[in-house]
């Protein structure tokens, strides 16, 4: 019955804001008109279609609000009245009271906002589905943003992710595509990152984390957190002035590189991807700024990090030759990948995988962004994986939430971006470090402290071994033992001279090769 209710208000909602009318409307075929001539009889709206959907999904609730960001995002895939309002859901959600915010600071530190603060700002600077931010200054003048977690989230999404399970349950049962496409794993994922982001605590180390990751790279800036007014309600960061990345004309006077911003961006989510398996997933315009300090011009400024992604080194891995055979147009490798890594079944043949995604593949190439429509590849190959059973893996689904943000801010800011010849650069050298004599050297030097423990140890542990094997009133067994441990020691002597001899030879060559570049 409590979805039964929730239904209820989803269904109603759809219809309060005429959003079953907005769906028929694109449909085309007699028995659709028909169709929408039906249910529009007694209804009219005064408000455009872009507005009526910012308000239902405001209405629904955090889930929606976040579908609605994705979307806003996509203006390739949505038309552009649609997209100007659902922007609008990034930073400007309805506040909930002031009063009430300030109740939950004092709650959450036991202590009046007199006594924490030096100025508190009632009114948010920014208010989103999760929590909203207030700007205020510490006793000592540092200016800092209080973020406060929403009032009664938890009961809200709570209910709305056990009616997605119950959803998910039925696809599943009634669709073989919806086998395939694992929606109770993808719910489950799902589950995870919201209630993550409902802890501000595990928000803020996610930000201490990635400003250790991103600092060197002069790309990007991450706030400091202060972490004595942090807690799961409320925390308090350092204030980050910048300019969102969706004014772009505003950026544009203020003699940004454009250009050169969207290359940047490219360049920050590689490498949050590939090289620390740590990354931003929430990459929507209301999270992005740039900076116009003089000290720090043109750099991003990250902002809200309740969504973190990560993969794990055979992930990187397996992405990252996917993307190089499809830079390199070696259609076979990728399908190789696919059976290899079991995302398809062990008896497909490889030349009618690698044939399918060629044909999906080839037409994009050597053409610039703004001709790339990346939900029109999604959509061929999703009937292509049908076609081979390609099962959908939940680990990578923020990955492919973020690529489609990435793709939609790209566009936004340079619609002449090449995103391929961007990238490939970027990732042929990481995939050189991962599989070269540069990654051997570093995997030594990461296991040296390992090695030194272990070959110590291991005459004592074989001779022990050996000695627990042989009868203790066996004399001539225990001689056998002596002269097979010394056999053992001047063995692994040998291999210890020949590990050590191997390993200075390759710093050796690193040197050479370095005084050769330099």
């Amino acid at each position: 019955m409590r979805y039964f209710a929730r239904l209820l208000v989803i269904g109603w909602t759809i219809f309060r804001f005429g959003l079953d009318e907005m769906a028929l409307s694109g449909l085309s075929g007699r028995r659709f008109r028909w169709l929408r001539r039906l249910i529009s009889v007694g209804r009219s709206w005064q408000q455009p279609r872009g507005v009526r959907l910012r308000l239902a999904l405001e209405r629904l609730g955090p889930i929606f609000v976040k579908f609605g960001q994705v979307l806003s995002t996509r203006r390739d895939l949505v038309p552009g009245d649609i997209v100007e309002e659902l922007a609008r859901l990034q930073d400007d959600v309805p506040p909930f009271p002031a009063e009430t915010s300030r109740a939950l600071v004092e709650k959450a530190f036991g202590r009046r906002i007199e006594e924490l603060f030096g100025s508190f700002e009632a009114e948010p600077v920014a208010s989103a589905s999760i929590a909203q931010v207030h700007f205020a200054t510490l006793k000592d003048g540092r200016e800092v943003a209080v973020k406060v977690l929403r009032p009664g989230m938890l009961d809200v999404i709570e209910d709305d992710l056990a009616l997605l399970r119950t959803i998910a349950g039925w696809v599943e049962r009634l669709s073989a595509d919806g086998r395939r496409l694992k929606p109770r794993e993808v719910v489950a994922e799902f589950d995870t990152y919201l209630h993550d982001e409902l802890d501000l605590v595990r928000e803020a180390a996610n930000a201490a984390q990635l400003r250790r990751n991103m600092d060197g790279l002069n790309l990007v800036m991450v706030p400091v957190m202060m972490w004595d007014l942090c807690t799961s309600e409320v925390i308090v960061m350092e204030r980050m002035s910048g300019v969102p990345i969706s004014q772009v004309q505003r950026l544009r006077d203020a003699g940004v590189d454009i250009p050169k911003l969207a290359r940047d961006g490219v360049t920050i989510f590689f490498t949050q991807v590939f090289r620390d398996g740590f990354f931003h997933a929430d990459m929507h315009p209301g999270n992005i700024q740039v900076s116009l300090a003089p000290a720090t011009f043109g750099r991003y400024i990250a902002l809200d990090f309740g969504i973190i992604g990560t993969l794990t080194e055979v992930d990187k891995e397996y992405l990252a030759q996917n993307f190089i055979a499809f830079f390199q147009r070696d259609y076979k490798r990728v399908a190789e990948l696919h059976i290899e890594s079991g995302w398809v079944p062990a008896g497909t043949r490889v030349d009618e995988l690698e044939s399918a995604v060629r044909a999906v593949c080839e037409p994009h190439f050597d053409r610039p962004l703004k001709d790339i429509s990346l939900g029109q590849v999604l959509m061929r190959l999703f009937q292509t994986s049908r076609r081979f059973n390609v099962e959908i893996q939940p680990q990578l689904v923020l990955l492919q939430k973020t690529l489609l943000n990435v793709e939609g801010l790209g566009r936004q800011l340079d619609p002449e971006l090449d995103l391929w010849a961007t990238a490939k650069p970027f990732l042929e050298r990481w995939m050189n470090e991962q599989v070269g004599w540069r990654a051997l050297v570093h995997q030594l030097k990461k296991e040296a402290p390992r090695y030194a423990q272990l070959f110590p140890e291991l005459p004592r542990l074989l001779h022990d071994a050996l000695k627990r094997q042989a009868s203790p009133h066996d004399g001539r067994a225990i001689q056998a033992l002596i002269q097979e441990q010394r056999r053992t020691n001047r063995l692994l002597q040998a291999l210890l001279y020949g590990a050590v001899g191997f390993t200075l030879g390759l710093l050796a060559a690193n040197v050479l090769m370095r005084v050769h570049w330099f």
